[in-house]
């Protein structure tokens, strides 16, 4: 397992990132306003919109907490459903690209690539 580690100020651990048996993992403190679920999600990166389409209609149990590719199952868990291409996406564009973007998948319940992608190239 690997591991790295951010804190505050304090020493308190404000946010992690672990490698399980290849499967990333991120974890971060949200505060005492949210339960476990609100402060815990699983990222499920997907590389095709099939991939994305499968793991949303699987996963999402509770459209009025769907946003921007976020979604809760029927346990209340909450899910990152994240296509590998838009994280490049955020890391090779320009700033006016990763703007388009943001501003894309913000108001986005299930994350539409296609759409993305022409938003990213400025179509």
């Amino acid at each position: 397992m690997n591991q790295t580690l951010s804190g505050s100020p304090s020493g308190d651990v404000e946010s992690a990132l672990m490698t399980i048996k290849g499967q990333k993992f991120g974890l971060m403190a949200a505060g005492p306003m949210f339960k476990f679920t609100e402060a815990i999600s699983l990222v499920i990166n997907c590389d095709t919109q099939e991939e994305i389409d499968y793991y949303w209609e699987k996963l999402s149990t509770v459209p009025e907490s769907e946003q921007c590719g976020w979604c809760k199952d029927k346990y209340g868990l909450s899910w990152q459903i994240c296509p590998t291409e838009m994280e490049q996406m955020m890391i090779t564009g320009t700033k006016e690209q990763v703007a388009r973007l943001a501003e894309a998948f913000m108001p986005m319940k299930k994350l539409d690539m296609a759409q993305l992608r022409d938003t990213f190239e400025g179509k």
